[in-house]
């Protein structure tokens, strides 16, 4: 998994050090709600969601250059809903700390990047839950191109089931959007 950089953040693979770091931001109620997963409920849950993030190596650990913290993560994902075809699905997660701050959007736009110039993908998908406003505006900035909304189909940890909203952003919308990302790349 290749290392990445942004002005402001390095996206690189997990290590078991990072289980403080991770278990910190995971533990808030608000943002394992938000995708759908329990929020952590000790430093072990954490430490063995890491070695899961390992094993899979599609997702990075976003980390703050000014201080070396993970407060965050961000996957490339293979599409459950496009099977077979040359497509990924993009997935993150910040902390509740850092929320509004143009993280998520940045740590995005350099993984499009990635996913399009070096992965050579041909689709780029994403996915929110219907209440998460805070992903939709994400989403949005990136560019990605609303397909619609999936109804009942996604499940909580809790059971509970969200309707989801699906977007994507194909090769040559990259290409117009690419000119717009340009000043992130390093």
């Amino acid at each position: 998994m290749k290392t990445l950089e942004t002005e402001r953040l390095i996206l690189r693979p997990w290590s078991l050090d990072d289980a403080d770091d991770f278990y910190e931001y995971a533990k808030h109620p608000e943002v394992g709600l938000n995708g759908g997963w329990q929020p952590h409920t000790s430093r072990d849950v954490s430490l063995k969601i890491i070695q899961y993030f390992i094993e899979e190596n599609d997702i990075w650990a976003i980390v703050l250059k000014e201080n070396n913290k993970v407060i965050g993560s961000l996957g490339l994902h293979l599409d459950s809903k496009r099977p077979g075809i040359n497509v990924r699905e993009l997935g993150f997660v910040v902390s509740a700390e850092h929320w509004g701050k143009g993280i998520a959007t940045e740590a995005s736009k350099r993984a499009i990047a990635h996913a399009f110039d070096d992965l050579n993908l041909d689709l780029l998908s994403t996915y929110h839950k219907s209440f998460n406003a805070r992903a939709k505006r994400v989403i949005e900035k990136c560019g990605f191109t609303c397909e619609g909304m999936l109804r009942q189909a996604s499940k909580r940890y809790d059971n509970l089931i969200f309707d989801a909203v699906c977007y994507s952003m194909l090769k040559s919308e990259y290409s117009n959007f690419k000119e717009k990302i340009k000043w992130m790349m390093i």
